[in-house]
């Protein structure tokens, strides 16, 4: 069986309040949209991934509408947990509960404007780039 074949991997959200959760990310990402089309589509280029947001057409809102449902969560790996935690607060989207310590590192729960859900996480095991980072 043949693997698929792709250039890249994004992530969309839907969303009504286009213009709202665009902002929320800018200021959250500290970055500006890559690309953007005025109350359609907007792009942000991460770290190996891009997160799409849109606006979906009008016969597709319904499809949309619960987000509290969504089985979708966008996991940022973040040096510093309680700086994020820190700075999502001061956005005015404290996260919700307390910090859950796994196997694999802390990590603790945020919801962005649209109920879409952030997952802010610590490995306890340095990656390849953090460790090159300090021998620099």
């Amino acid at each position: 069986m043949k693997a698929i074949q792709f250039t890249d991997a994004f992530v969309t959200l839907a969303t009504i309040e286009l213009e709202n959760l665009v902002k929320f990310y800018t200021k959250f990402l500290g970055i500006e949209p890559t690309s953007i089309i005025p109350n359609v589509y907007a792009e942000f280029q991460l770290q190996g991934l891009k997160l799409g947001i849109f606006k979906p057409k009008n016969l597709q809102a319904s499809e949309f509408e619960n987000s509290e449902n969504s089985k979708m969560s966008l996991c940022l790996e973040v040096r510093d947990l309680e700086s994020a935690i820190a700075h999502l607060t001061a956005l005015g989207y404290p996260p919700k509960g307390e910090i859950k310590t796994a196997s694999h590192g802390r990590e603790i729960y945020a919801y962005d404007p649209d109920s879409n859900r952030l997952i802010l996480h610590q490995s306890t095991v340095p990656s390849v780039k953090f460790l090159s980072d300090l021998h620099q």
